[in-house]
C-alpha cells in the first residue's frame, strides 16, 4: 500500500511552510480548523516579524490576534502561542524541545502538533499525526476501525514499520485530497479500487462513515 502511495505522490514533510522548529510548531498550531493554504498565506509576514520566541512575547496579544486574524479561533490560538512561547524561554532556553513529552507538555500542543513537528523538523517517527484525511482513508482502506485519531494511530502504528510513520501523514493526505475525497470520493481513479472494502467500483458501503 505504501509503495503504491509512494509511487503515485512525492509530498513534502509538511504542506505548511517553515524554516525553523519554532516556525513549523506555530504553522501547526494555526492549522487547527484551517486549511494549510491559508496558514501559508499568513506566515509569511508572522515569520518576518517574529523568528524567535522572544520576538512572540515582544508582540502584544491584540497584534498577534491581528496578525493570525484570518486562521479562525485567532484569540484561543493567540493565548495559547503566547502561553507557549512563555514557556519555552523559562524552560528550553528559548527552543522547540525534541521529545514528544515534552512538547505535548506545552499549552495547545496535541499529540498531532508534535508529530509533525518531531518529523518534520528533527526526523523523528515517534507516532503518526491523524487529521481529518488520515482517519478518513485509514477508516476506508479497512486499517482501522478506530471512532477516534488516537485509536486509528494506535492502529496504524501496529499495521506499518516504524521508519514510514512520519511520511504517512503527508502521503495519506496527497491521497485524501486528490482521490479519497470527503464528498464524492473518485473510487474509479483510485489504485486501491478493486481490494478497497470501501470501493464504489465494487459496491462497497463507505466504512468512514460520516
Amino acid at each position: 500500500m505504501l509503495r503504491s502511495l509512494k509511487r503515485l505522490y512525492h509530498p513534502p514533510k509538511s504542506f505548511l511552510h517553515w524554516a525553523t522548529p519554532i516556525d513549523l510548531l506555530i504553522a501547526t498550531i494555526l492549522s487547527a480548523r484551517c486549511t494549510d493554504v491559508q496558514v501559508n498565506r499568513v506566515t509569511p509576514e508572522l515569520f518576518r516579524r517574529c523568528r524567535t520566541v522572544q520576538d512572540y512575547l515582544a508582540l502584544s496579544r491584540r497584534e498577534l490576534e491581528r496578525l493570525i486574524h484570518s486562521c479562525g479561533t485567532f484569540r484561543s490560538k493567540a493565548k495559547y502561542i503566547h502561553l507557549l512561547c512563555k514557556k519555552l524561554k523559562k524552560e528550553h532556553g528559548g527552543a522547540v524541545p525534541r521529545t514528544m513529552e515534552e512538547l505535548t507538555a506545552l499549552p495547545g500542543v496535541g499529540r498531532k502538533t508534535a508529530c509533525i513537528v518531531l518529523y518534520g523538523a528533527f526526523g523523528k517517527n515517534e507516532g503518526i499525526a491523524v487529521d481529518t484525511h488520515v482517519f478518513r482513508v485509514a477508516r476506508r482502506l479497512g486499517l482501522s476501525k478506530g471512532k477516534t485519531p488516537q485509536r486509528v494511530e494506535q492502529d496504524l502504528m501496529k499495521l506499518f514499520p516504524r521508519k514510514e510513520w512520519g511520511r504517512m501523514n503527508a502521503l495519506f493526505i496527497s491521497h485524501g485530497r486528490a482521490v479519497c475525497t470527503g464528498q464524492r470520493r473518485k473510487c474509479e481513479q483510485c489504485v486501491f479500487r478493486r481490494k478497497c472494502p470501501s470501493s464504489l467500483v465494487t459496491g462497497k458501503r463507505d466504512l468512514a462513515g460520516r
